[in-house]
């Protein structure tokens, strides 16, 4: 869209205010409010702000940044549409620039960037359909509690308040212009699911932004808080963000699917699948960025810790759908490990580094395991040569350190301060004593 499409349609919406958003490294959105009236100037000079107290941006003495709006992302954030005493705020996601003209490297949005760039020049698209789950709570004297009146499951339909909260936040997200294919309860009580279609990376990376935060002020406006905590609950089920990942040419062809072959699957989607498996272990440091989620991802539960694919198993590490004659488009590859607080700009980046890495080498992956691992004793997983995810953050970390592929594509000031944002974490962490510990310790010794 030009600039000037854009100032007529914001002046058609009646807008008063626009939001300028961006994330910071550990995907937590920011943003800068200016007057309708700045609109113009906004587009042309973008817009300054100090970065030195953004999460792994810069330091004091280098702070100045400022924000260029990518216009294609304008939309109404639709709660202030029909808001009588509100003024009507639109919104553009935007790229992080320097003094100089030069993209900011510690940038999320830059860093997925550069990877799709990649991907363009061989003549692919790479498509992504992330699953968030997310748990909805009340406060009940201070405290975070499930959602009242949910006792449901999977796929239940209950009456109770979280089925209209869920069309709400539907509707919401639709007039962002994401496209909702379900929504549907969780298996644990008081988790949910809204399932939005695939696109391209960069797209889905914003779409899940949005995702996030529609969802938090849809719940906040119930007096209810929306989590995307991997495992706020001991003893009941997780929120993954399960991806499903395919590459297209510029045709809309699948290059993934292949008639002939028994999965149904092209060289180019094995030696991507490869790729993916042989790195996974540093990814999971982007894919699975905080100390909690390693509580979801523990072995001898029903867990996706296992480093292996399969088709239609739910106990590897990447499952390859079942495929359905004429539906070539929908033959892909789900990544079923991370967790909804990665910042889906770098999960989309480094999952993109390490399946070109795979498709450049062109090595094809070890026989897929079709049995439930879950059941496998360590004998036999060992037998197998079926390798684990790292147990903790710190471990994580290790690996991408040593990985050039995906150190790479984070680049090394991201990578520094990722990296140090996250030993910081844990350094906090450690400091900490937890209930458990009382329990298991005061009286003990």
């Amino acid at each position: 869209m030009t600039k000037r499409d854009i100032l007529n349609r914001v002046k058609k919406d009646n807008a008063k205010f626009i939001q300028l958003q961006f994330t910071d490294l550990n995907g937590i959105l920011k943003g800068v409010t200016i007057p309708v009236s700045k609109l113009d100037d906004a587009i042309e000079d973008g817009i300054w702000f100090d970065g030195s107290s953004v999460e792994g941006f810069t330091r004091i003495f280098e702070s100045d940044m400022y924000l260029k709006l990518d216009l294609n992302t304008y939309a109404i954030i639709p709660w202030t549409k029909n808001n009588s005493s509100q003024a009507i705020v639109g919104r553009f996601m935007c790229d992080v620039y320097m003094p100089d003209g030069s993209p900011f490297e510690g940038d999320p949005r830059y860093i997925l960037t550069k990877q799709i760039e990649r991907v363009k020049k061989l003549g692919y698209i790479f498509n992504v359909g992330p699953e968030l789950e997310f748990f909805l709570f009340k406060k009940e004297n201070g405290k975070l509690e499930p959602l009242p009146h949910d006792n449901a499951g999977y796929f239940d339909q209950t009456t109770d308040l979280a089925v209209e909260i869920r069309q709400e936040m539907t509707t919401a997200l639709r007039d962002f212009g994401i496209d909702v294919e379900t929504l549907h309860h969780e298996v644990a009580v008081g988790q949910h699911e809204i399932d939005f279609r695939y696109a391209d990376a960069l797209t889905i990376a914003d779409q899940a932004t949005t995702f996030k935060f529609t969802l938090k002020w849809i719940a906040a406006h119930h007096n209810l808080h929306a989590t995307f905590m991997p495992k706020p609950i001991a003893g009941i089920n997780g929120s993954g963000m399960h991806v499903h990942q395919s590459i297209f040419n510029t045709k809309g062809k699948n290059l993934f699917f292949d008639p002939k072959d028994e999965y149904h699957l092209s060289k180019l989607a094995k030696y991507f699948i490869q790729g993916q498996l042989t790195h996974i272990k540093a990814m999971n440091a982007i894919l699975n960025p905080t100390i909690n989620s390693y509580k979801r991802l523990v072995v001898g539960y029903e867990a996706p810790v296992y480093i292996a694919w399969g088709q239609r198993n739910r106990s590897a590490l990447i499952r390859i759908p079942r495929y359905t004659p004429g539906r070539e488009k929908a033959v892909r590859a789900e990544l079923r490990c991370p967790d909804p607080t990665a910042n889906p700009y770098l999960a989309f980046a480094v999952m993109i580094a390490a399946g070109l890495d795979g498709i450049q080498k062109k090595n094809l992956p070890s026989k897929p395991v079709e049995e439930n691992i879950y059941e496998f004793s360590v004998e036999e997983t060992s037998k197998r040569n079926i390798d684990i995810l790292p147990r903790d953050i710190t471990e994580s970390l290790k690996y991408v350190e040593k990985d050039e592929v995906i150190r790479g594509a984070l680049g090394e000031f991201a990578f520094h301060k990722f990296y140090q944002l996250k030993m910081k974490e844990w350094e906090s962490y450690c400091l900490q004593v937890t209930p458990w510990e009382i329990d298991q310790y005061l009286e003990k010794y």
